[in-house]
């Protein structure tokens, strides 16, 4: 975070990732405003998907995972992501939804009746970027695929 010059604390600049990334014109913030007062989108994918997303996302040289949620019954996983990112999420096997229209805030609770935090708000970064994301679920679908065909 950055100081202003009132004192106040301003977000980050947005990475060069998010910064390509399009919000829709009825969202309440860009991507550059990630976090609590800008907002997030919601990207879901099947559990085993995420838990390698997550491990991939957890290896590299930066804290990369922002909070992530899972059902219930643990068949999915829920990655928080910049509002906006919804308009132009196209990856297979998964679902990004835009969150009441103009973004979820995080809570300190899970949103969902069911669901739990697997990374709790607090514990990891504001949220995931899209495009680190996509390539980590791109990297855990292939894994997935090479395990499976060694059976």
């Amino acid at each position: 975070m950055e100081t202003s010059a009132n004192g106040g604390v301003r977000a980050p600049a947005a990475s060069a990732t998010t910064a390509r990334h399009l919000p829709s014109p009825d969202c309440s913030a860009p991507p550059g405003g990630d976090g609590p007062d800008g907002g997030c989108d919601l990207v879901t994918v099947p559990a085993r998907q995420g838990l390698e997303a997550v491990d991939i996302l957890r290896r590299t040289a930066a804290p990369a995972v922002g909070p992530v949620l899972h059902d219930g019954e643990c068949d999915t996983l829920g990655f928080l992501v910049p509002s906006g990112t919804a308009d132009g999420w196209d990856m297979p096997g998964s679902a990004c939804t835009q969150t009441a229209g103009r973004g979820l805030r995080i809570p300190a609770e899970p949103p969902v009746r069911g669901s739990g935090w697997l990374l709790p708000p607090g514990d990891t970064d504001e949220v995931t970027d899209p495009e680190v994301l996509r390539e980590a679920l791109g990297e855990a679908a292939r894994l997935i695929e090479a395990a499976d065909s060694c059976r």
